[in-house]
């Protein structure tokens, strides 16, 4: 397993990893398998999007704003609870199939850590699984 860590610099905010991702491809020589990307927090996420025009990580982020307001009149005594519902609806991993040492995504998209409860620094588990037929 590698880690990553993520410095988050705002309270909601979308980091496009998919370039650290390809690094650690390259850097391990990992070629046919599936990799494995999760995220430990329970106020942050994981998700494919695109990654071409900036203004899809910050419409998504406002819209989960907007949708899931922070000051909403929530009972979690610390104050996060809508960083913990937008973790629960997005998710806490993807799994990309990796072929020939690349990542199999669409043209426009990326991998991106998703900050619900920032700034932070905050932790990206990665894990190739390799042995599998595809």
């Amino acid at each position: 397993m590698t880690e990553i860590i993520v410095q988050t610099s705002s309270r909601s905010q979308l980091i496009d990893i998919t370039k650290e991702l390809k690094r650690l491809i390259r850097k391990n020589e990992w070629k046919d398998g599936l990799l494995a990307v999760w995220t430990p927090h329970t106020t942050a996420a994981i998700t494919v999007n695109e990654n071409a025009d900036p203004d899809v990580p910050a419409d998504i982020t406002s819209f989960l704003n907007n949708k899931i307001p922070k000051n909403w009149g929530f009972s979690h005594m610390e104050g996060n609870s809508d960083a913990h519902i937008k973790s629960s609806l997005v998710g806490c991993s993807e799994t990309i199939m990796v072929e020939d040492g690349k990542m199999l995504l669409g043209t426009w998209q990326g991998i991106f850590f998703c900050e619900f409860d920032g700034p932070r620094n905050r932790k990206v588990w990665v894990k190739f699984i390799s042995n599998i037929s595809m």
